[in-house]
């Protein structure tokens, strides 16, 4: 079968399945589970894997699931294709059938989508998999939306091995986005991703006698501003660098002064020198800047996902194998982002390209950003999503067969 009768072969599948992947998605989007939790999905997952005739290992790094599509020949390419399936901690607002079933918890990242179209392609691929140029391997991933991140256990427990794939390719919702268009970035792409806890220690006492105190939430409030001031006076400006404090617990009163204030926040930059440099810096300033008020702090800093860099000759080679699916008028090239993925320990590995599913449609009322508790997509996109993930793979073994 030629390339482009493979195309042609994937884009006439993708249409007459596009139903029940949405029927997937609307099953995975009714049961959400939390990162760690995914046991009922990834049985699910299993189960319509079976069926389709896919073998796979499951209990990958915790939930995972890891399958081999192709022939039986080692001196084929692999390529990876991944998707996450973990979901968030919030109440869904949306009124709709497929509405969330497990009270407090949603598929508020897309999450579905992704586990979805996955699904889908692999079974596009199953069947044309004796014409396949190659071996897929497909990575059903826990626990992106928590640290350490479902990435780095699954590769941990040997995701990435027998057979080793020469390149990874991931794809994540994007409201923005009209439904029918993607994009993408090569090179640095998303921010690094750390959390900062912090204890600020004083000596309580009554709010009319400052005094007789050490007021933490007075030395608490410095803090926040010389660390922005740090950040900001520190790092290079042509440097992305975002510090947000978001959490403040004095559990104080109106007269009453706390021993101790707890503050969290997290720091994100798109380079690892400065990263670290951040990180002690941070610390130092916040210890010093406590004693020299009468106080003191423990300053805890723990390090999160790192940078995405999306390889510039695999994206460039991606953006190709989209705009001949989708036509160039439906693939763009996207900014910057100060969001964090674990897909990023993947590209570490190997090379790697992450893109975004358009999801949007203004016409539709879906302008919903994610991690909201209105967030959905138009389900149009999930015929797009899962052929193109299919055909994005193909086309990666092809230029790694030399064609």
């Amino acid at each position: 079968m030629t390339i482009s009768a493979l195309r042609k072969s994937i884009e006439k599948r993708a249409a007459e399945t596009h139903q029940d992947i949405i029927a997937v998605r609307r099953h995975l989007h009714q049961y959400p589970e939390l990162s760690f939790e995914e046991e009922k999905t990834a049985a699910y997952l299993s189960e319509q894997l079976t069926s389709i005739g896919i073998e796979h290992t499951r209990n990958v790094g915790g939930h995972g699931i890891v399958a081999l599509i192709g022939r039986d020949d080692e001196s084929l390419p692999v390529v990876a294709l991944r998707a996450d399936m973990d979901a968030l901690p919030i109440t869904e607002a949306n009124d709709v059938p497929y509405k969330s079933q497990h009270e407090g918890v949603m598929h508020a990242c897309g999450h579905d989508v992704h586990t979805a179209s996955l699904l889908g392609a692999a079974r596009l691929l199953h069947e044309i998999s004796d014409a396949l140029p190659g071996r897929v391997k497909l990575l059903f991933q826990p626990a992106e939306e928590r640290m350490p991140g479902g990435a780095s256990l699954m590769i941990k427990d040997g995701a990435l091995l027998n057979p080793a794939p020469a390149s990874i390719i991931g794809q994540h919702v994007h409201p923005p986005l009209e439904a029918g268009k993607i994009g993408m970035r090569a090179g640095l792409y998303m921010a690094s991703a750390d959390e900062i806890h912090v204890t600020v220690h004083g000596r309580g006492g009554h709010g009319a006698l400052p005094q007789d105190c050490v007021d933490p939430v007075v030395i608490m409030s410095h803090m926040i501003t010389a660390l922005q001031q740090m950040v900001s006076r520190k790092c290079n400006p042509t440097l992305p660098s975002v510090l947000t404090f978001g959490y403040v617990n004095a559990a104080g009163s109106t007269n009453v002064i706390p021993n101790e204030v707890k503050l969290m926040g997290t720091f994100r930059t798109m380079d690892e020198s400065w990263r670290a440099e951040a990180h002690r810096q941070m610390k130092k300033m916040a210890e010093g800047l406590c004693e020299s008020m009468g106080g003191s702090c423990s300053f805890n800093i723990v390090k999160g996902y790192p940078c995405l860099v999306n390889e510039p000759k695999l994206t460039e080679r991606t953006f190709k194998a989209a705009q001949e699916y989708l036509g160039s008028e439906n693939v763009v090239e996207l900014p910057i982002r100060m969001t964090a993925e674990d897909f990023a320990y993947y590209s570490q590995e190997m090379a790697g390209c992450f893109y975004r599913l358009g999801t949007g449609n203004v016409a539709k009322g879906i302008t919903s950003p994610v991690h909201t508790n209105t967030f959905d997509i138009d389900e149009s996109a999930l015929e797009l999503s899962q052929g193109l993930m299919a055909w994005c793979a193909i086309s990666e073994l092809e230029h790694l067969n030399g064609r």
